[in-house]
């Protein structure tokens, strides 16, 4: 067995014989695995030690261009054999990877890391700009990968859009409490959904462009180690953290750090994953209520099984395990949490080993939960006969009200009307209730012959669509109003437009 801590004895323990996180093996993306991949991370770090040799060397420290030209020569040459070796002995994996990349790079050895603290290549590499590293990459718009989380979530509002546009007319029994209420439509519905999304991706965006570069700060975060190495030159290690970060692709970087960024900027990112869970497991459990109803399902493949044991059944499995995902992802933001309230003075080190499984367990999990509703959202099989037959059954008792009105523009006593009306309500409810039979009450009036004045409009005043009040219009100025320009940014990326915005 390899002692606590070894991780070069673990790594030789891989494959069918040794625990592998799901959401890597199972779920998630081999675009965001990458993300969070060693290859990636510490290649990161590398690209980071080449950014702070370039800025000191252009600020007069003695770098030649021969141990630059080194470095940029060996970013991808990575011995994670000998890191892990390295790792094992200095039980310190940034000093390990200085070693090992100081193998490879043997002129450059002595400027690697030069003034540097841990955290530079720990923090920076977890706040990367565009094109490089995990938080800022998975959030952002403009990053090279295919599956940041913002990407992927505009395409599950476009989809989603689409279909309510769809199915903005079409009538729906509204629930409160789940029990029946007013009429809506199954596109406004949708809708709903769809706000929630909003105000996530809005989420997304504001904390991907207020995140900041944690920069070129030091042991404690008083940059004294650049301020001594550039002989107090005050000025020159200003312009090193500015180099550095615009490298980096920031336009700021924090002014105060101890000697990591505040842990309240992790706080920030999961706060917003979590609540993007909170929406997903909201339309996934509503999605699965809806094909208990059987008016909605989820997609079910030909080949598809539901039960092992009941040939028959079509679970709702897609939503079900966003749903399961989405409370792991709600749940994970109280690391950060935790870990931001026991910080203490410039930094503890009980904040590593969390923040690797928080971190990256947060965005494979939304990653793996938005990949999973788009599949939903793509897929999303409406019953317009059984929800028009749950609507039928209950319709009748909304139409009371109607019926009362249109009995006394005909001449009836309001009163009079009322008391008929509830007698009959209550027969019909009974045989609902106590016989299991179908609501009758439309019947029962038709056959008495107190109604006969307004027996002709029965089919206009039980007409579905004139309970559904202003949904369709709402749905439609929805779409065009609020849904079309959030989505705009992002067209060109998706490399499809949301029909709905054509």
């Amino acid at each position: 067995m390899a002692a606590a801590g070894d991780r070069g004895g673990r790594e030789a323990a891989c494959g069918h014989d040794s625990y592998r996180s799901p959401l890597a093996s199972r779920y998630a993306s081999p675009e965001m695995c990458f993300l969070f991949s060693d290859k990636y991370k510490f290649r990161t770090w590398r690209q980071l030690w080449l950014w702070l040799a370039e800025a000191e060397q252009t600020l007069g420290l003695p770098i030649t261009d021969e141990q630059i030209q080194e470095m940029k020569s060996n970013l991808d040459n990575i011995d994670f054999r000998m890191a892990a070796e390295e790792e094992k002995q200095l039980r310190h994996d940034v000093m390990a990877h200085v070693h090992t990349f100081a193998h490879c790079c043997p002129k450059a050895a002595s400027i690697i890391h030069l003034g540097a603290t841990s955290c530079y290549v720990g923090d920076n590499t977890m706040n990367l700009s565009p094109g490089l590293v995990p938080v800022y990459a998975v959030l952002s718009l403009n990053s090279p990968f295919s599956h940041t989380v913002s990407l992927q979530l505009a395409r599950v509002i476009s989809r989603l859009a689409d279909f309510a546009k769809e199915q903005a007319d079409l009538p729906t029994l509204g629930f409160t409490h789940f029990q029946p209420a007013q009429l809506t439509t199954v596109g406004k519905r949708c809708c709903l959904w769809i706000q929630d999304l909003c105000m996530d991706l809005q989420n997304l965006k504001r904390v991907r462009d207020e995140l900041r570069f944690r920069g070129v700060k030091g042991t404690t975060g008083t940059q004294a180690s650049f301020l001594q190495l550039f002989e107090g030159d005050d000025q020159k290690v200003e312009q090193l953290d500015k180099m550095v970060t615009e490298k980096a692709g920031f336009k700021r970087a924090f002014i105060i750090t101890g000697q990591t960024y505040t842990r309240k900027v992790d706080i920030e990112v999961l706060s917003v994953l979590a609540s993007l869970g909170a929406s997903v497991h909201k339309i996934c459990t509503d999605i699965r209520l809806l094909a208990n109803l059987k008016e909605m399902e989820e997609p079910f493949e030909k080949q598809q099984i539901g039960s092992s044991a009941m040939p028959y059944k079509r679970n709702p499995m897609r939503s079900e395990r966003c749903c399961s995902l989405a409370r792991h992802l709600m749940a994970l933001v109280m690391d950060p949490l935790q870990t931001a309230s026991v910080q203490w003075f410039e930094r503890t080190l009980d904040d590593s080993a969390n923040r690797r499984i928080c971190l990256a367990e947060a965005f494979l999990t939304a990653d793996t939960v938005l990949n999973t509703l788009q599949n939903i959202s793509e897929g999303l099989v409406v019953y317009p006969k059984v929800i028009e037959r749950r609507v039928r059954q209950e319709l009748p008792f909304m139409a009371t009200e109607n019926i009362i009105m249109a009995m006394v523009k005909a001449g009836g006593n309001r009163q009079d009307c009322h008391e008929k009306i509830r007698v009959l309500s209550q027969q019909a409810a009974a045989v609902v209730k106590q016989e299991g039979g179908d609501n009758d009450l439309i019947e029962r009036i038709q056959a008495d012959a107190y109604f006969s004045p307004i027996h002709s409009q029965l089919d206009h005043l039980l007409d579905p669509s004139s309970f559904t009040g202003r949904a369709s219009q709402q749905v439609q100025r929805f779409l065009e109003e609020e849904v079309c320009p959030l989505l705009k940014p992002y067209e060109s990326v998706m490399k499809v437009k949301a029909e709905l915005c054509l």
